[in-house]
C-alpha cells in the first residue's frame, strides 16, 4: 500500500467516504490518517464498489464499519454475512472492524428474519453473555478484534425484576473485558439519547454525556463525531448535518479523559461538498492538538484495542 506522505503535522480524524465523494477523494487524495466505509456496501466480490475500495486502499488505510452482524441476537450470528464480512476484510486488511451493540436478527414462525434497524439490547447479565459469545465468535472469524459502538436507542427494555440491571457504561465496559473486543465511541449517539432522556434540555444533556464518558473504564479504540436533528419531539441521529457545538464539547471532554484516539466525521445523509466534510475532520485535529498538547503520532492507538 502507498500511503501519501505529504508533509505536515500528524492527524487524527478521518472520514467517513460515502459514494457521493469517491470521485474527489480519488482525485484529490487530501492527508487523512484513515477513510471508513459501511462494510456491507463492498460485500460483492469483484463488483466495481469493491474495485474501488481497493483502489482507495492504495493511499489510506481502511475501517471497516458495519451495521448488519446484528450482534446481540439471541437466534445467533447470521453465517453468511459474517463469512461475507471475513473475505472482504481478509482482502481490505483494515485498521479496524467495527458494528454495533444491538440486535436485528428474532425468529419468527420457524425462521429467523431481520428487522432492518439497529435494536438495542437489554442492559442485563442474560444479554451480556449472549453478546460476548457472538462477539468472539465473529472475531474468531475475522481474526482480529471487534470494535462494538455504542447505540443511539428510542427505546428500552425492562429486565426481569430478577435480574439486576446494569448501566450502559457497565456493560460495555464488561462486554470488553469478557470477549476482548474494544469499543467505538459514538458521541453524537451519546448527546442524542440524552437529549431525548432530558426532553431536549441542551445543559441538561452535555452533563449528562460527559458524567457518561466519565464513568466508562475502556479507552476506546475509535471515536465517532456526527450530526443529529429534530424530528418530530424526537432529537435523531441522522447523519446529515455538521457536529453540533454541543458535541464538539463533549469530544473536547472525551481528548481530555482519553488522549488522541482515531476519530471519524461521520456523515452519511443530504452529503455536503466534499471540502465541507473536509473541514469538519480539520476542525477535530485542531482540537485534538489543543487539548492533547502534544504530537498525536506518539498517542494515537491504531489498532483499536
Amino acid at each position: 500500500m502507498a500511503l501519501d506522505r505529504a508533509p505536515g503535522p500528524p492527524l487524527l480524524c478521518g472520514i467517513g467516504w460515502r459514494h457521493g465523494h469517491e470521485a474527489a477523494l480519488l482525485e484529490e487524495r487530501p492527508r487523512l490518517p484513515f477513510i471508513e466505509v459501511h462494510s456491507e456496501n463492498y460485500f460483492q466480490p469483484g463488483g466495481a464498489a469493491r474495485q474501488a475500495l481497493l483502489h482507495a486502499r492504495e493511499h489510506y488505510p481502511v475501517s471497516l464499519h458495519g451495521v448488519g452482524l446484528s450482534l446481540g441476537s439471541a437466534c445467533g450470528l447470521d453465517s453468511r454475512h459474517l463469512a461475507q464480512l471475513a473475505q472482504l476484510a481478509a482482502q481490505v486488511q483494515p485498521v479496524r472492524v467495527s458494528d454495533h451493540a444491538s440486535f436485528a436478527r428474532v425468529p419468527l414462525d420457524g425462521t429467523v428474519v431481520h428487522g432492518a434497524d439497529l435494536l438495542p439490547v437489554a442492559f442485563g447479565a442474560a444479554s451480556l453473555a449472549l453478546m460476548v459469545a457472538n462477539v468472539q465468535q465473529a472475531q474468531d472469524a475475522l481474526r482480529q478484534p471487534l470494535l462494538v459502538e455504542n447505540l443511539s436507542a428510542y427505546l428500552a427494555w425492562h429486565l426481569d425484576p430478577a435480574e439486576e440491571p446494569l448501566a450502559e457504561t457497565e456493560f460495555l465496559d464488561a462486554l470488553c473485558q469478557r470477549s476482548g473486543c474494544g469499543l467505538l465511541l459514538d458521541l453524537n449517539n451519546l448527546l442524542v439519547n440524552a437529549l431525548n432522556r432530558h426532553a431536549g434540555d441542551a445543559a441538561r444533556a452535555l452533563a449528562d454525556a460527559m458524567s457518561w464518558v466519565d464513568a466508562l473504564h475502556t479507552v476506546p479504540g475509535e471515536i465517532h463525531l456526527a450530526g443529529h436533528s429534530a424530528q418530530q419531539g424526537l432529537t435523531v441521529d441522522d447523519h446529515g448535518d455538521p457536529v453540533s457545538e454541543a458535541v464538539w464539547a463533549l469530544y473536547v471532554h472525551a481528548l481530555g479523559r482519553f488522549g488522541a484516539v482515531p476519530t471519524l466525521i461521520e456523515w452519511d445523509t443530504r452529503l455536503p461538498p466534499f471540502p465541507v466534510l473536509l473541514a469538519e475532520a480539520r476542525k477535530a485535529d485542531r482540537l485534538a492538538h489543543a487539548v492533547i498538547g502534544i504530537p498525536l503520532s506518539q498517542g494515537v492507538r491504531h489498532g483499536g484495542v
